[in-house]
């Protein structure tokens, strides 16, 4: 007791922020944590608990009131279960579990992907007790194969680094008496050689990740999810206006957070439904601290990232689709700055599920439908279209310009089918070659033990126990070698279900694009040729996604380091401003120095090409937020930019 009431003063000492000073105490026992909550309630500290004995609304409510109201957190292993504490990084394990997993688990809770601050685990040991010298001996040892290995990687995989240790095993015959104490220290006192440490690679999976794992493909989905990534400011922005629709009031902190001091009632009971609980959790009475971008929201341990998966950002969009939905469906009306659209935009949800009953896909589509033609287009286009406050006009026959997309859905849908069965075939090829070929090695080496074993049955050994044993393991093998073969033959099985219509807006043409700002396909094209080349001599592969709207129009990447160029591209027939989206304005602020402004000037005739790296720090656009475009000058980019030889 007297050692964790000199780490908790020395933490509040060494850390100065409330929000830094987060302090999470395990314990194993709901005793021992009722009295530590008195203890440290006497000392000064703002305290509340998680245990076994809450439900996991209160849980997650109780990780809620830690992260903006108190200072110490005592839990039990309940705290390992579904809530995120990352936002803590200080803890102390007040006593230590025999179960190597659950302390590895333990430590995970803080010490895990994400965590930006260093993070700082006290084990308290009684050193004066037989189990005390096992753990202190430990302890040592993990120190030592730390310093072998050069990595803390050990503390997050105790049971690995212990392959051939049954640590629960020796603390209880510790704890029993069952054997001497010199005997079990003996036994943790493993010689850390080279064998012993390529071993332990082995086992922390160095050889398994490079055999088995596709990086590659990890790292292609991870930049494609960052490249489609909902932009924060929009999240922000939606929220903020349905937040004030429903009733709501928010204020804007001088840090540049929001704050939310009461929730609005039709808000609350869309939260208080026993559904929305079981998924979301609760949904607090107030939110002093909020930020809409994850990197914002982590920098400080008191504030709170609302988003998706988030009962206030959940809520908010139950109330809106409670209340709003028919407004989608009625439509609405914008207007295209660049002056190119004078139509229609049909919104459909698409669905993909596969034989076994889930969902395998679900996406959103876009038709823009004018008098002569039907053009599949992407549904992120609503961002870069400003909202028309003009009367709504005439009506509309929906139900016709449905009929007139009908074939085109069902055809994107299609597409959308056979991405998803190309994912499926990949996935499933590697199930069969690792894990059914891992299952029948197993099935095998168990027929080969049951017929020596057989064997020495009938030599008059006693190994009918062990025969037993066998069989039961081979026949849960042989069983989950049947479940799932029979599930990756179901995961490979895709049906479409029926498209579902959300909404239609109307989109009239704005006149941003008239002079010296007017485009033009052919010289578009031009821009782009002209960009695409320039990559190429320089050594890069470039990869037109201007159709996708992903506020970038060439992908580029550089095959040595695998450095990846997001180029936006402009084009001019002479010289002169060029507009910005908004959608990429905010796509240039959050790549930074990976995003490029390429402006081509004189693609009518000989084609000067204008780099600019990092426009959204580099160059000061004029903000047109009634046309939700950012304006720069030809001069300023001839000035910012590096023109190419």
């Amino acid at each position: 007791l007297k050692e964790l009431r000199l780490a908790l003063n020395d933490f509040s000492l060494e850390y100065k922020r409330p929000e830094d000073r987060k302090f999470l105490v395990f314990t194993e026992s709901r005793d021992t944590l009722d009295y530590l909550e008195n203890r440290i309630k006497e000392w000064g500290f703002k305290t509340n608990t998680i245990h076994g004995g809450m439900r996991l609304e209160d849980r997650i409510r109780a990780e809620g009131v830690f992260k903006t109201e108190s200072e110490v957190l005592v839990a039990t292993e309940a705290a390992g279960e579904g809530i995120n504490l990352q936002f803590c990084h200080l803890m102390v394990n007040y006593d230590i579990p025999w179960n190597p997993n659950r302390l590895e688990q333990r430590m995970g809770r803080i010490h895990r992907y994400g965590q930006t601050k260093e993070v700082f685990v006290f084990n308290l040991v009684a050193e004066d007790t037989r189990e005390g010298r096992v753990l202190t001996k430990l302890f040592e040892k993990l120190r030592e194969i730390r310093n072998t290995l050069g990595s803390d990687k050990v503390f997050d995989v105790l049971s690995e680094i212990l392959y051939d240790r049954n640590l629960s095993q020796l603390m209880m015959e510790a704890a029993a008496n069952a054997r001497s104490i010199d005997e079990i220290l003996k036994e943790i006192d493993i010689q850390v050689d080279a064998d012993y440490v390529a071993r332990v690679k082995e086992n922390l999976g160095d050889s398994l990740a490079t055999r088995y794992i596709d990086y590659t493909r990890i790292q292609e989905m991870a930049t494609q999810a960052e490249e489609q990534r909902l932009i924060p400011e929009y999240t922000e922005s939606f929220f903020k206006k349905a937040f004030l629709r429903a009733g709501g009031k928010f204020r804007e902190r001088k840090d540049g957070f929001l704050a939310i001091d009461a929730i609005p009632f039709d808000i609350r009971r869309t939260a208080d439904q026993d559904l929305f609980k079981k998924r979301y959790g609760d949904l607090l009475r107030k939110y002093p601290k909020v930020a809409f971008d994850k990197e914002k929201a982590f920098r400080t341990a008191d504030s709170v990232f609302v988003s998706f998966g988030h009962p206030l950002f959940e809520a908010v969009m139950a109330w809106v689709e409670a209340t709003l939905t028919d407004a989608l469906v009625q439509g609405a009306r914008f207007v295209d700055p660049d002056g190119r659209l004078n139509g229609y935009i049909l919104f459909y949800e698409g669905e993909i599920r596969d034989g076994t009953g889930d969902v395998a896909g679900k996406r959103l589509f876009a038709f823009y439908v004018d008098p002569a033609r039907v053009i599949p287009m992407a549904p992120s286009v609503i961002w870069d279209l400003a909202e028309d406050a003009s009367p709504k006009g005439d009506g509309v026959d929906v139900e016709g310009l449905k009929q007139q997309v009908s074939r085109a859905v069902i055809a994107r849908l299609e597409e959308y089918r056979g991405e998803i069965l190309k994912e499926r075939l990949r996935q499933g090829a590697i199930k069969e070659k690792y894990g059914v070929k891992s299952l029948d090695y197993l099935i095998v080496e168990l027929d080969g033990d049951l017929i020596r074993l057989y064997e020495r049955k009938d030599m008059g050994d006693n190994v009918d126990l062990v025969i037993r044993n066998k069989e039961d393991r081979k026949n849960k093998y042989a069983a989950a070698l049947e479940d799932l073969t029979n599930r990756i033959e179901k995961e490979k099985g895709l049906t479409m279900s029926m498209p579902r219509f959300v909404g239609i807006i109307r989109v009239t043409p704005g006149d941003i694009s008239q002079g010296e700002m007017a485009e033009s396909a052919e010289i578009e094209q031009i821009g782009m040729e002209t960009a695409m080349a320039y990559e190429v001599r320089n050594g890069r592969t470039p990869q037109d996604v201007s159709a996708e709207n992903l506020g970038f129009d060439i992908r580029s990447v550089n095959e040595e380091n695998q450095e990846i160029r997001y180029i936006e591209v402009k084009a001019r027939a002479g010289t002169g401003p060029v507009a910005l989206t908004q959608n990429e304005w905010f796509k240039a602020q959050r790549f930074k120095d990976a995003y490029y402004l390429y402006a081509v000037m004189n693609a009518a005739t000989l084609p000067q090409l204008y780099m600019v790296r990092d426009p959204a720090e580099n160059l000061a656009p004029e903000e047109k937020v009634e046309v939700v475009r950012y304006v720069v000058g030809a001069e300023e980019i001839k000035d910012k930019g590096d023109r190419a030889p």
